[in-house]
């Protein structure tokens, strides 16, 4: 997987990370909060499986990606983890519990997306700065250019 694909695909996790964002704001009395945040959440974690694969093509070619696959695979349990317990705090209506797993998610998955970018050869600071860019773009949308 190339840099550009990587970026690629966190760009196609903004707008769910978006959605649950929004979601953990709007938890009170909606009784599909719990299946929206799972479907959000598990669009993110298709982007984020898809990336992870790349680690056994690295492996073959570069150094580190080996030791990368327990680590990611760990981290996807973990996301998987945060998701089912934001959707859990969801149908309990306990919106401060959805925020606070809501945001260990994002916080996990851009973990996940720095690993990605240092594997494909990233220094850790350019990885986090990427990462953080598209936390800004999360934030506050695209830069005049994407509008």
């Amino acid at each position: 997987m190339t840099a550009e694909e990587i970026r690629a695909r966190q760009a196609r996790c903004r707008p769910h990370l978006l959605r649950l964002r929004m979601l953990a704001g709007t938890v009170a009395g909606r009784t599909q909060a719990p299946a929206e945040i799972r479907r959000a959440a598990s669009a993110v974690m298709a982007e984020v499986t898809a990336a992870g694969r790349a680690p056994a093509r690295i492996a073959e070619t570069g150094p580190g990606g080996r030791a990368a696959e327990p680590f990611l695979g760990i981290r996807l349990v973990r996301l998987a983890e945060a998701a089912e317990e934001a959707a859990a705090a969801a149908r309990d209506g306990n919106a401060a519990a959805v925020r606070r797993h809501v945001r260990r998610f994002e916080t996990l998955t851009s973990a996940v997306w720095i690993v990605q970018h240092v594997l494909q050869g990233a220094s850790p600071r350019q990885a986090v700065t990427s990462s953080a860019h598209g936390a800004r773009q999360r934030a506050t949308g695209p830069g005049p250019a994407g509008r």
